[in-house]
């Protein structure tokens, strides 16, 4: 291990268990506001609600954990409103967001900051047509996915991979967000991205798609619902909101330059933040 990679480690380890010390609000630290710690360990403050329904969009459930930061509800309404401009059609449908206060909610391991929301896929019937989305339909390599079986017996959907595209562009293209993840099963990833280069897309947002769509560790696979993580409001870094993934090259310069002096090093870990694996 040369000294340099070591010298790296041992300033991530210092910043990272500085920030570990700001994963909440208390009394030493009463500025700690908005999105606070870790999507899967903290809370949240000053959240905002996203309506039962908007322009393109319509939430599955009439209450409970719809709160999110002022970024990520302006996010989900543009995204939501530029597919339905696009291609006009049925709704998307908003799963859980955050409760009102952050933290632990039933049958999720994150959206414990206000960054994260549940997206269930836009669908259509095996003919191509539009159609509702049927709940959580588990989509397979060739995007084809069982609703339920009825007394008719099973009822088909194939994944609309023209909507679902253009909602991933317009969530890389938000104004109001900077997209960490957008957790999907890897069959659906590659459907996703083959179906933008060959209709054309620019191979700039492309690129940033291949990176963001991405199928979880220790988790299920998400091919039922794409899985939204958006990076910590800006400005909050370090003080409150802690990222806990990847800065995007195209969101944050990256410097490769190493800090030389005693100094430096001083300055680097005071400005340094080091998104946790």
């Amino acid at each position: 291990m040369t000294y340099r990679f070591s010298l790296f480690l041992g300033i991530a380890a210092v910043v990272s268990g500085a920030m570990a010390c700001v994963g909440s609000p208390s009394p030493l630290v009463p500025e700690a506001r908005g999105s606070v710690g870790l999507p899967y360990r903290g809370v949240l403050t000053e959240p905002v609600a996203l309506p039962q329904q908007g322009t393109g969009y319509v939430r599955i459930k009439p209450a409970g954990k719809h709160y999110g930061t002022r970024a990520l509800v302006q996010t989900i309404e543009y995204a939501a409103a530029e597919v339905q401009r696009q291609r006009p059609g049925p709704p998307l449908q908003i799963g859980d967001l955050s409760g009102p206060y952050g933290g632990r909610i039933p049958n999720h391991s994150s959206h414990r900051t206000g960054r994260d929301v549940d997206f269930i896929f836009y669908a259509t019937d095996l003919g191509g047509a539009m159609v509702p989305a049927q709940g959580w339909t588990h989509y397979g390599a060739d995007g084809l996915g069982i609703a339920h079986e009825g007394k008719h017996g099973r009822i088909y959907l194939r994944m609309d991979l023209e909507r679902n595209w253009l909602l991933v562009k317009a969530l890389l293209q938000a104004p109001t967000a900077n997209v960490m993840w957008l957790f999907v099963s890897n069959p659906l990833r590659a459907l996703l991205t083959e179906y933008a280069f060959a209709r054309g897309e620019d191979p700039l947002i492309v690129w940033q798609a291949e990176n963001v769509l991405h199928q979880p560790r220790n988790s299920l696979p998400h091919d039922d619902h794409f899985h939204l993580r958006i990076m910590c409001p800006e400005g909050s870094e370090g003080l409150a909101c802690e990222q806990g993934g990847p800065v995007w090259p195209w969101l944050t310069p990256v410097t490769l330059d190493w800090p030389e002096s005693s100094s430096e090093i001083a300055t680097f870990i005071e400005a340094a933040t080091i998104p946790s694996p």
